[in-house]
């Protein structure tokens, strides 16, 4: 099993502390609570799941702590883009436009010095930046912050824009705001480094109430991918594209927003797109990246989960 091979060292102290309360709702987070609970069991249970997302962070350490990130491959970048679901259909065509020189650096900007949290802010936005700003690329926040957290996941909580988007008033915070009337406007809170962490920490709260107390913020991850699978289940797969079309059943919403239906079954195929070859057709079918590296032994994991739920 995953949890083998690792070697878990408590979260650090939190960095921020919250000065600001979100008004979250009990009930919704119950439901969602109880939903996760319920369609992991099919999996192997919350266990399996979170040695998985340990196993994740592990490897995304591994390219991008220190120097590693100074030496990262265009395939490496795809390996790890096939964990990040708005990511991995746009960044090789990224990387064919900017190289993966460019995006390295931009990685050494974001990460440098990963264990102070005072800049966070800055970091993401000047990592953004690094990229074309229009609207094809909303996604390369979502990489910023799936890096900064599963690099350092005990001082960087999950900040991608399906946690909370204040532009698009979309998010998991919108799906467990607590409303006297039932209604839900535009909330007006701000999707910043203090924010999150302010969703963090009451989550937490939330889950050491009921008794789970190891790994927190990976179960904060798995809760919240929860809430958001519930609200791409209510609104149909087609409402929100080819991203998340198509699975059997509606727990594979929860899996695919952490990255856990990483790659095919037998051929490794992951859901990076390539860009055409030279000379290639751009019309037709892209070619998908297929993983390259030690991070095979995550998508056994994955495998292994759906050898449970079949058996």
């Amino acid at each position: 099993m995953l949890n083998n091979w690792l070697k878990r060292k408590p979260p650090p102290a939190p960095i921020i502390t919250p000065d600001a309360v979100l008004h979250l709702s009990g009930p919704a987070l119950d439901q969602a609570f109880a939903a996760l609970r319920s369609g992991a069991d099919a999996y192997g249970g919350i266990e399996r799941l979170l040695d998985a997302l340990a196993a994740k962070a592990e490897y995304f350490r591994s390219q991008l702590s220190g120097r590693a990130v100074e030496h990262l491959s265009e395939y490496a970048l795809y390996d790890l883009a096939a964990f990040m679901p708005s990511v991995r259909r746009r960044v090789a065509v990224a990387v064919a436009d900017l190289g993966i020189t460019h995006i390295r650096e931009a990685f050494r900007g974001l990460l440098d010095n990963i264990q102070d949290a005072q800049r966070t802010d800055e970091r993401i936005a000047a990592f953004v930046q690094a990229f074309p700003t229009d609207r094809k690329h909303r996604w390369v926040r979502d990489l910023a912050a799936e890096a900064l957290h599963s690099a350092a996941p005990g001082i960087y909580p999950l900040m991608t824009r399906w946690v909370w988007d204040r532009g698009a008033n979309t998010g998991v915070l919108r799906e467990i705001w607590h409303s006297e009337d039932g209604l839900q406007g535009r909330l007006d809170i701000p999707d910043d480094f203090q924010t999150h962490c302010n969703l963090r920490d009451e989550l937490v709260g939330y889950i050491i109430d009921r008794g789970f107390g190891p790994d927190p913020e990976f179960l904060v991850d798995l809760l919240c991918a929860q809430v958001y699978a519930g609200y791409i289940a209510s609104q149909g797969a087609s409402y929100l594209k080819t991203e998340f079309s198509g699975p059997s059943d509606e727990f594979q919403y929860t899996l695919r927003m952490l990255g856990l239906d990483i790659a095919d079954k037998g051929n490794r195929r992951t859901k990076v797109k390539l860009p055409p070859k030279d000379g290639g057709d751009a019309g037709g079918s892209p070619e998908r990246h297929r993983f390259t590296s030690l991070i095979e032994l995550a998508a056994e994991g994955e495998a292994s989960c759906q050898s449970t739920k079949n058996h």
